[in-house]
């Protein structure tokens, strides 16, 4: 059952290349920078520049990137000024180009996830007068990644895709049981850095950020938190609010509700955008065509096959050849929870939900399972990821939140006497998400819940969707109301996190927001549940008119291939063509590069060759055989203009 994480997959990106599932960044090395002591800025007639500082601290260029990561040695315990111990925690710091006027900081999303491994590309979509005006900051948590690497993903994704449900019932004894043999296999897979899971809760994070920006001594602090990261900002705000200018919450957790009571929302949320995206396949004609049924039948079908036993499809592996593969229920629930973080992954979601619908082909929801999960299609072995880590994930989890209880027996038990009345059938056991922190070796017994912040004097922009299942909007309605200087953007539909997707509204005003603090009147953006759907590729060459809507339909078809468009774009990666033969994608000097062979894509098109897509000129190439069709096609897109050539005798078409 798969523990769906309040974490954003990175969004700044100038193209749709993005999901829940990975960034288009190279991983970072997992190896630090030299470290320096927690120091403070000595008073003197003229302070160092940020770069001086850097150098002082013994800064140095960040992996492939344009930021300098510098490593402080933070108390291992903030709480405890009589522990000497120390850890290490990395920042990432790009001093401003222009004149800066202080720091724009950026907590992302988990928690779990790396701030420095997406600096580079969140940094490319801000409007350019932010990293003018401000040194850009981003950091990995105390633990996780370049700050110590702590994780467990093997552990993780055996857990996630436990069947948990019988007859759509909770098993309790053996969710339990998954649950704690999680946990076990968890620690031993950290390891001996394990030690320092007692001190990487959310209010230390706040004090590593405040010991950091003690040292470089910023004028302003324009803080900026996305999921995850809103806790980090507002636990931030309640401590040190006097430190911060300006304060944008994106994707809001109300801090104020306990485990129990948020994962209740959140299940709810996650239930009904998955009702929802159904709703707009209803509506939408070519998605209705594709299903074959009524969404809501269809899958509901497939639900009740899959609570009976798992299902068995051949499926295309990377080398060539087929091989016999398990969908179960477990799975299911991985993929319709992952999938419904934003506009294009639920119309993915939809595409293979109408695959197996109205064709019985079980491959589109494999891809998305194996994409969901990190996982290599090829042995379904874990695909190693330094930018997360579910272990960094319980380990704050189960610090920040406190469940009723004195031994794991008891706390398992009071999650399930407080599940209440769940809709199992639209993913109400992600209610359980947390039930690992009943077993956790560092979770706290009785953590209060905060008070409800007022951050007087911080001028403060709240960000939300209506359609976020991940952080239920109502949550960013509440905290905004209680703030004294609290503004909120509204984005109708839409996904998890709203701001830096390219959209006008809300990027406009919260970047004016950014750069001068003028909040905005309360605003609302138009959006949508699904932006648009892409129906499947035909089953055959004989409905396309000709080859230039058969190209076209094949480009789209490429493009929302889960195996690249979630690429990373630099390591190569090969997958099974669905009826035969292999593509492979390439990084190139002038953009993605493509290799076919003998990759039939539907009855009539085998194709071998190569083509590729470069993302700054917007050009799309194909230069392929058909074998299928004895003929050979010469594709250019560019833009809006198309350009088709061959010399087929026979080309198949009706």
């Amino acid at each position: 059952m798969r523990r769906w994480r309040r974490v954003l997959i990175p969004v700044f990106v100038a193209a749709c290349t993005t999901s829940g599932g990975a960034d288009t960044t190279e991983a970072p090395s997992t190896s630090a920078p030299t470290t320096t002591t927690l120091a403070t800025t000595s008073t003197t007639a003229q302070r160092p520049s940020i770069a001086e500082t850097l150098e002082e601290l013994g800064g140095e260029q960040c992996p492939d990137s344009d930021f300098t990561c510098v490593t402080i040695e933070m108390p291992l315990d903030h709480n405890d000024p009589s522990n000497d111990d120390t850890v290490g925690v990395t920042f990432a710091v790009l001093p401003a180009t222009g004149q800066s006027r202080g720091a724009f900081v950026t907590a992302t999303g988990g928690p779990g996830s790396s701030g420095i491994a997406v600096a580079d590309s969140y940094t490319s979509a801000l409007d350019p007068a932010i990293p003018d005006s401000y040194d850009i900051v981003f950091f990995d948590q105390r633990g996780l990644a370049m700050s110590g690497g702590l994780t467990c993903p093997a552990a993780a994704a055996s857990y996630y895709r436990v069947d948990a449900l019988t007859g759509l019932g909770i098993d309790e004894e053996a969710l339990s049981a998954a649950s704690a043999q999680f946990v076990e296999d968890c620690i031993a897979e950290i390891g001996d850095g394990s030690d320092l899971l007692p001190f990487l809760g959310t209010d230390q994070v706040a004090a590593d950020l405040e010991a950091f920006r003690s040292t470089f001594d910023f004028d302003e602090l324009v803080l900026y938190g996305e999921s995850y990261g809103t806790q980090v900002a507002q636990t931030y705000a309640a401590s040190y609010g006097d430190r911060l200018t300006r304060m944008i919450l994106d994707g809001t957790v109300d801090l104020t509700l306990d485990g129990f009571t948020f994962f209740h929302e959140q299940a709810s949320a996650f239930g009904a955008t998955l009702q929802s995206t159904l709703d707009y396949c209803r509506d939408d004609d070519a998605c209705d065509d594709d299903m074959l049924a009524d969404p809501d039948e269809a899958y509901d079908r497939l639900l009740s096959l899959l609570v009976e036993e798992p299902l068995v499809a051949r499926y295309p592996l990377p080398g060539g050849g087929f091989e016999e593969r398990q969908f179960g229920l477990g799975d299911l629930e991985v993929v319709a929870s992952g999938q419904m973080y934003s506009e294009d992954d639920r119309m993915m979601f939809l595409r293979a939900l109408a695959a197996y619908s109205g064709r019985g082909d079980l491959v589109p929801l494999l891809r998305l399972l194996y994409v969901d999960l990190g996982v290599d299609p090829v042995d379904e072995t874990v695909i190693d990821d330094p930018t997360w880590s579910d272990a960094i994930y319980y380990a704050v989890e189960c610090l920040d939140y406190s469940y009723p209880g004195t031994t794991p027996e008891e706390r398992a038990a009071a999650f399930f006497s407080a599940a209440g009345d769940l809709d199992l059938s639209r993913l109400g056991s992600l209610f359980f998400g947390d039930l690992p922190c009943a077993y956790w070796p560092s979770a706290v017994l009785d953590q209060p819940r905060p008070e409800p912040l007022a951050a007087p004097g911080v001028p403060t922009l709240v960000l939300g969707a209506t359609a976020d299942p991940a952080t239920p909007y109502l949550q960013g309605v509440a905290v905004s109301e209680r703030l004294e200087q609290g503004n909120l953007i509204t984005k109708d539909g839409g996904p998890h996190v709203i701001f830096g997707r390219g959209n006008p509204c809300p990027d406009d005003a919260t970047t004016a927001f950014i750069l001068g603090g003028t909040a905005p009147e309360e605003t609302a953006c138009d959006g949508d549940v699904v932006g648009y759907y892409i129906p499947l590729l035909p089953e055959t060459v004989e409905v396309f008119e000709d080859a230039e809507a058969m190209l076209d339909a094949v480009e789209y078809e490429i493009f929302y291939l889960p195996e690249y468009y979630w690429w990373d774009t630099v390591t190569d990666v090969s997958f099974g063509c669905n009826l035969g033969g292999t593509m492979t994608v390439t990084a190139g000097d002038e953009g993605d590069v493509f290799t076919f062979e003998d990759c039939v894509f539907m009855d009539g098109l085998s194709l071998t060759g190569d083509g590729g897509y470069n993302w700054d000129e917007d050009i799309f190439t194909l230069e392929v055989q058909n074998a299928s069709a004895e003929c050979s096609y010469s594709y250019r897109r560019e833009g809006e203009s198309y350009r088709v050539e061959d010399n087929c005798a026979t080309d198949g078409f009706s």
